[in-house]
């Protein structure tokens, strides 16, 4: 049995999994089954109060399940491998913080911890849409810009754990209206993040629609996006400012993860987050990346998540190999 966990900024999810391979009575394998699940509310600003959170929804679930399990937490950060604290969390309680050996201390067992993005990519490579695939890039496009790798169904760290970080790279092959680019919340400028990230997206649409107002003082002035879905909506019924934007999007997502392609070559690329929804993605992308590929083809796929906001939390419950409790008792 494998509990994993996603420790969100505004949420606490726990699963516990099968890891038995069991049968269906349709013959089906069972393994990798959700048996139980809860959320909870993350403590805003206490570390203490998540430390305490993250504790009782373990123990709660192991009486629940009626057994010890693994434990692998994702974080919305990475573990420095120098001084073993949590780094680059944009909760900003973590930062600074044992949270691995408070864990380990409080439950008095091993604990496995990883960023939230290699979650992701580890649970879409074992059983998702990467599953056969042996190098898998599991991209997360909401509220910023992540990634994970995995080699085998292997998460890749990193020497620096920041492997996958390819939202804070600058916007590949910048046009002349995108320079210099508007300044990160990590302070550099021109950020993949800033620009393809659900607020990112937002803002730079609605400087658009602020400006077409302006320059054409329209009787019914376009109001603005609220979400990523809304400005695709508008391009499907026929708005020309939607459609510009959209097509401005796809591009800089393609020379974004045409860069990825150059230098990391996946086998495949496994879309998550909110904008992952966006359907024509699946079908615009891979026309237009070719031109930014330093190959003369292209077999690198591109494929939704099929766990969908599932994937993390079950990530994080294959951090631990299959044979684990076996190979310790």
């Amino acid at each position: 049995m494998r509990i994993g966990i996603d420790l969100g900024g505004t949420k606490i999810e726990i699963v516990a999994l099968n890891d038995e391979a069991q049968q269906h009575s349709s013959g089906i394998p069972n393994n990798g089954d959700i048996l139980y699940r809860q959320r909870i509310a993350t403590p805003q600003h206490d570390y203490q109060a998540t430390l305490l959170a993250i504790t009782n929804l373990i123990l709660d679930t192991e009486k629940h399940i009626g057994q010890h399990a693994t434990i692998g937490i994702g974080i919305p950060g990475a573990v420095s491998s120098s001084t073993q604290l949590i780094k680059n969390a944009n909760s900003t309680c973590l930062i600074g913080m044992p949270l691995q050996q408070d864990l380990e201390s409080a439950l008095n067992r091993p604990v496995r911890l990883s960023n939230d993005a290699n979650c992701f990519a580890l649970s879409e490579a074992i059983d998702g849409a990467g599953k056969g695939h042996a190098v898998v890039f599991g991209v997360i496009l909401g509220t910023g810009v992540g990634a994970g790798i995995t080699v085998n169904q292997q998460v890749i760290n990193g020497a620096n754990s920041i492997t996958g970080e390819w939202g804070h790279n600058p916007l590949p092959s910048p046009k002349y209206d995108e320079l210099p680019g508007q300044e990160c919340y990590c302070k550099k400028q021109g950020c993949i993040e800033t620009y393809l990230s659900g607020p990112g997206a937002i803002q730079r649409y609605n400087a658009e629609v602020l400006r077409e107002n302006q320059i054409n003082n329209l009787t019914h002035p376009l109001s603005f996006a609220t979400s990523p879905d809304l400005i695709w909506q508008r391009a499907e019924k026929g708005c020309s400012l939607s459609q510009a934007y959209c097509r401005i999007y796809i591009d800089r997502l393609a020379r974004s993860l045409a860069s990825v392609i150059n230098i990391l070559d996946p086998n495949i690329i496994v879309l998550g987050g909110g904008l992952s929804n966006i359907h024509s993605l699946y079908e615009e992308l891979p026309k237009a990346w070719g031109q930014y590929i330093f190959s003369d083809t292209v077999n690198t796929q591109l494929a939704k998540a099929v766990h969908g906001d599932s994937s993390g939390v079950r990530g994080a419950a294959w951090l631990w190999p299959a044979n684990y409790e076996q190979s310790t008792r």
